[in-house]
């Protein structure tokens, strides 16, 4: 299966230089991965199943790549490899030879595939969820394929809300129901189905999430407006893919739990409502792509109906169904976008003739008209029928849905033959519409689905058997209702005789009934759910104005409310621990002596109004903190502490320099006392959560490991060893982090763009020929500093030198490529400070992005150097060297790692002084020659 998956990822990623150079035709390639899934889904088939296969992605969490195919995955995966061979194929003449965004479009077509070809065959629940939400990232992109359309953006955003929500709910009840059961394996949970409160949650929860996808009442708004995608989308997604994800989830989940009140009850009300509801809006469309949508949803609900019963003879019903409109609909929605391009219209008002100017289509439409409209010899049919009887059990409630799908089909019906009459007929008053010619590649596909619907109904009995490993998990024998042309049943064909007819009374009054629901129609779901999001922009922007004021202090009361509040309440309503913490007032006397001087200058603080002098005191707190590591025999964390301060007092001193500079005023809405009270209970709560923290432990500590594993990885600096080997991708992802940050400060102080690069000094008027200067000050004469720019030009090489040495010997010593990076940038800014701006670009002449991206590189380089030679990732060759005058120097692939760090460090800090230094200085300059 993995192979499939890969291959299907693959094709997406050359979809668009494909495309490129084979235009249009690239979707003869394009179809292979689909075509190959079909082969493999027919092998499956004739070599028998269950076919299962595991890998352990992260054992720890109890999560892996667990795939199963059984006899309900091997129908979903025919259905999403054929019918997606057929579409990718129907794409390669339904778009001209130029369409903009084609290469796009097709690489996302083939990446749904490939990811609903996943979800399909998931057997655990978070591996299910990875693949639902990546059919709904593919499907807003492919439903917004036109970006200069706003109906389309706007259908694309609605269906990416409402899934999503949906599929959050769903993730929470996956999350109850994997920890209640101890496994995340489908399998495993269909089989030994948990039971209690909670799985009553669970179930509801999962279910949110399963009516969204489908839409079903109340998520049914978004599938009519994604019409506003190409037809190859509708076909697919719409028909045979996306929207059965739902319904499969309710056919996978519906052995274990369809017995339970809370499906029940949820399911199947709500699915008879979408299927009733929807159908009579179908009956008075006139665009026959709204029509086919309506009607979809009717559909659906009616396949979550007989999904949500949980009972055998109902799933029977629904396997038959679930096949049988794949087949129909999505050639119906293929036979459209034929129409819609040969005629230039989907307005049934319009439309007339095509009977006579195209009978094949009309055949093939017709044909799969008839399939769902039930009407006898068709797969269509079969399902109705097998729905029919497995609802006369003689239960009053069952009674009452056997009547409402009844009605419903008898709607079905009216529909279908609307939209033959709409699309096919020759209307009185109405010109004929001509029909441009249409090739072979947008015939075939709805031909060959709609004969399928005729072909394989006799087969029905068949299919039926096939599925039996299936519907036999459900609880209960039924009462022997089987897939076939004529049950023998009576009762079920006078049901469908019934329905029928009703359909045609519908038909006949087609122009009253339009009428009567126009009049009918009071709420319009898609103009109620746009209201609601109206609605909750206005609420949102009113909360932003409360809590985002713009006003740091407010900002700051809020977290630490909620800091307060959270460990009030964990007190209050959590249940009692006793700490029984081995407590030691001080292990050196200098210990107290630091920490009582820490919470002076914090004291101090609070009554300063000058911005320097609280810069100052904060910078006393924070390299007292490093005192504090140091004296606690932690001399790395000393270091990187010590220089981080230095380093936050210079961008503070650079940003005070656009700050008033005479006695901030105190504007606080809150008086002293009480925010020195906020202050006081959130750093109770914060050292409580530590102290209680550390009593809950239960597992050995795993600081006592961290010897042993640091003496394998041939390290003598154990803190060292777990930067940049034991985790190194917490490195690499806090490096990341620190990357954002940073390009996000820097870009506020930007108010245009960053195209204001620093230029290094120019040529002096009077000099013969260039020479290259070092720190060549060009700041006013009233602004130089001599005795900064002599200790500049003294000890610039010197300290980086030093930062050179601290990224050498950080495997074995304090230091490593954090420090040396911190070092080396504290060398460029004393290099700024004495010689301005210019000398800042020529003490680095390459862009900050450029060494943040080659920092960045190199270590995601590194850590790959393992995987090639065939060992986890950061896997590293090491060595020893004696060097003289430093010692033993231990050599390693992980030094390319740390080199990565120095260098990105560097380049965040170039570009830090390049903003709050460079440009308030060019800032400052334009406001004064003004």
């Amino acid at each position: 299966m993995e192979p499939l998956l890969i291959l299907h990822a693959v094709a997406a990623m050359l979809a668009p230089a494909l495309v490129r150079r084979f235009g249009r035709n690239a979707f003869f390639l394009l179809a292979a991965p689909p075509a190959c899934g079909f082969v493999y889904t027919i092998w499956i088939a004739l070599t028998g199943i269950p076919v299962e296969s595991h890998h352990d992605w992260a054992p720890g969490l109890g999560m892996g790549l667990s795939f199963r195919v059984d006899a309900l995955a091997l129908l979903m995966m025919a259905l999403v490899t054929g019918v997606g061979t057929l579409v990718v194929l129907y794409c390669s003449r339904y778009f001209s030879a130029g369409s903009e965004g084609l290469g796009l479009f097709a690489g996302v077509l083939v990446a749904f595939a490939g990811a609903m070809l996943g979800l399909v065959v998931a057997d655990d629940l978070l591996l299910l969820f990875v693949f639902w939400e990546l059919t709904t990232v593919f499907s807003y992109l492919m439903i917004g394929h036109d970006p200069a359309s706003r109906s389309s953006r706007r259908a694309a955003m609605q269906a990416l809300i409402v899934t999503t929500t949906g599929g959050l709910a769903m993730l929470g009840g996956m999350i109850i129901l994997g920890e209640a059961v101890g496994t995340y394996r489908i399998s495993q949970i269909v089989q030994s189905p948990p039971s209690g409160g909670l799985t009553a949650v669970a179930v509801v929860l999962i279910l949110i999430g399963a009516l969204s996808k489908s839409a079903v009442f109340p998520f049914s708004m978004w599938l009519p407006a994604a019409m506003a995608a190409p037809t190859p989308v509708s076909a697919y997604l719409h028909a045979a893919a996306m929207v059965k994800a739902g319904v499969y989830l309710l056919a996978r989940l519906g052995p274990a739990f369809g017995g339970l009140a809370a499906w029940w009850w949820t399911a199947v009300p709500l699915g008879l409502l979408t299927m009733l509801f929807c159908a009579w809006r179908a009956l008075r469309e006139h665009d026959l792509k709204k029509l086919l949508a309506y009607g979809t949803v009717s559909q659906l609900g009616f396949l979550t109906v007989l999904f949500g019963v949980g009972t055998r003879d109902a799933a029977i019903a629904g396997v038959g169904m679930l096949l049988a409109h794949a087949l129909f609909k999505a050639s119906l929605f293929l036979v459209v976008g034929v129409i819609d391009h040969s005629t230039g219209t989907r307005d049934l008002r319009k439309l007339s003739g095509l009977r006579r100017s195209a009978p094949w289509l009309a055949v093939v439409g017709t044909g799969a008209a008839a399939s769902m409209a039930g009407i006898p010899m068709f797969l269509g049919f079969v399902g109705k029928e097998a729905a029919f009887e497995s609802l006369m059990t003689g239960r009053g409630i069952d009674t009452a849905v056997l009547a409402g799908i009844v009605l419903g089909s008898a709607l079905t019906a009216g529909y279908s033959a609307r939209f033959v009459w709409g699309a096919f007929a020759a209307k009185p008053g109405v010109e004929p519409v001509d029909v441009r010619s249409f090739g072979a590649a947008e015939f075939v596909p709805p031909a060959l689905l709609s004969a399928l619907g005729l072909a394989a109904a006799p087969f029905a009995a068949l299919y039926g058997g096939a599925m039996e490993s299936y519907t036999d998990t459900f609880a209960g024998p039924g009462h022997g209702t089987h897939l076939a042309l004529w049950s023998g049943a009576l009762v079920p064909l006078l049901l469908s005789a019934l329905a029928l007819g009703g359909g045609a009374l519908l038909f006949r009054f087609r122009e009253p009934v339009a009428r009567g629901g126009e009049s009918l129609h009071v709420i319009d779901s898609g103009r109620s759910y746009w209201a609601l999001v109206r609605g909750l922009e206005r609420f949102s922007l009113q909360l932003t104005g409360v809590v985002q004021r713009g006003s740091l202090p407010d900002y700051l009361t809020i977290a630490f409310v909620s800091v307060a509040a959270v460990g009030v309440f964990s007190l209050t309503y959590g249940p009692g621990s006793d700490l029984g913490l081995d407590t030691v007032v001080w292990d050196r006397i200098e210990q107290p002596v630091i920490g009582v001087l820490i919470v002076a200058a914090a004291a101090v603080a609070l009554r300063m109004r000058s911005h320097v002098v609280l810069v100052l005191l904060a910078g006393l707190t924070g390299y007292g903190t490093a005192l504090l590591f140091l004296v606690h025999g932690a001399p790395d964390l000393a270091l990187t502490q010590f220089l981080v301060e230095t380093l936050s007092l210079v961008v503070f001193v650079l940003v005070l320099r656009r700050l008033p500079l005479g006695p901030r005023e105190d504007r606080g809405r809150l008086s002293f006392g009480v925010r020195l009270t906020l202050g006081i209970v959130s750093g109770l709560v914060v050292a409580g959560a530590g102290m209680f923290a550390m009593n809950a432990r239960q597992a050995i500590p795993v600081g006592t490991l961290m010897a042993e594993a640091a003496q394998e990885a041939g390290a003598a600096n154990i803190v060292s060893a777990l930067l940049v080997e034991i985790r190194a991708w917490d490195t690499m992802g806090e490096s990341s982090v620190l990357v954002v940050l940073t390009l996000g400060m820097t870009g506020l102080v930007f108010l245009r763009s960053r195209a204001h690069a620093t230029q290094p000094p120019q040529k002096r008027a009077d000099e013969e020929k260039p020479r290259t200067y070092w720190l060549a000050n060009t700041q006013p004469a009233g602004q130089r500093m001599v005795i900064l720019e002599f200790v500049a030009r003294v000890t610039f090489h010197t300290v980086m030198l030093v930062s050179i040495f601290l990224l050498f010997t950080g495997h074995s010593a304090v230091g490593g490529g954090f420090a040396g990076g911190i070092v080396a940038g504290l060398a460029l800014v004393l290099r700024y400070l004495a010689g301005g701006r210019h000398e800042l670009a020529a003490a680095v002449p390459a862009a900050p992005g450029v060494l943040i991206g080659l920092g960045l590189l190199l270590s995601t380089l590194t850590a790959l150097v393992g995987l090639v030679a065939g060992a986890g990732a950061l896997d590293m060759l090491a060595a020893d060297l004696y060097i003289p005058l430093v010692g033993k120097l231990h050599l390693s692939t992980v030094l390319l790692f740390d080199i990565g760090v120095y260098i990105t460090v560097i380049g965040m800090v170039r570009d830090i002084l390049r903003s709050l230094g460079s440009e308030l200085d060019r800032q400052i300059d334009e406001e004064e020659s003004r």
